[in-house]
């Protein structure tokens, strides 16, 4: 048992001896430390500039979204409220409906931003229906439209202080007739101002 211990310990020092520390890797005190070069230093990415123009096409998935207020320029006219009404477009429904449709929506974000930009005036949101139907089912269905269009408004960024709505039902049709072409000029929802 003794002469393995000694063979181990013989064989550990061999070890070490040949497989110490080299002596070339050693510093020499009259030689100057050197280190590996630092890494150039990654240039910060330059930021694209601000585009102030809205794209010109969207997807659907790009719903509109809420239109922030601006300070109006001075060099900009400010419309009249009589104006901004002129420039609110309508936006139609398809029968027994109050379903906003994709040119629905569009037309909305259009007014939503002349409400919010261009007046501090309040709007009435109108729902209108064709003559098919009650007076009550046409009274709830015009309701229900211009509820639709108040709410999506809302989610544009127009606040609900400046919006009311009322439902016409079949009392107020825009164009006279009893066929289809003006039936669907009657399943509406207009803007007029309440103040």
């Amino acid at each position: 048992m003794r002469k393995a211990m000694y063979g181990m310990v013989v064989l550990c020092g061999a070890l070490l001896v040949t497989g110490g520390c080299a002596k070339n890797d050693m510093v020499k005190p009259d030689q100057p430390v050197t280190t590996a070069p630092a890494p150039a230093p990654v240039p910060a990415p330059t930021p694209k500039p601000a585009t102030t123009t809205a794209p010109t096409v969207r997807e659907e998935s790009a719903r509109p979204q809420p239109v922030q207020g601006e300070a109006v320029s001075m060099k900009e006219p400010v419309q009249t409220a009589s104006e901004v009404k002129s420039a609110l477009e309508i936006i139609y429904f398809n029968f027994d409906s109050y379903a906003l449709s994709e040119p629905s929506r569009d037309t909305l974000y259009k007014n939503a931003e002349q409400i919010i930009k261009k007046s501090s005036a309040k709007y009435t949101v109108q729902g209108h229906c064709d003559e098919r139907g009650s007076d009550e089912y046409n009274l709830a269905l015009g309701e229900k439209r211009a509820k639709s269009a108040y709410n999506y408004l809302i989610t544009l960024g127009v606040t609900a202080d400046r919006l009311t709505t009322v439902s016409y039902g079949k009392e107020r049709p825009a164009e006279q007739g009893h066929d289809e072409a003006a039936w669907a000029k009657n399943r509406r929802v207009e803007f007029s101002i309440s103040q």
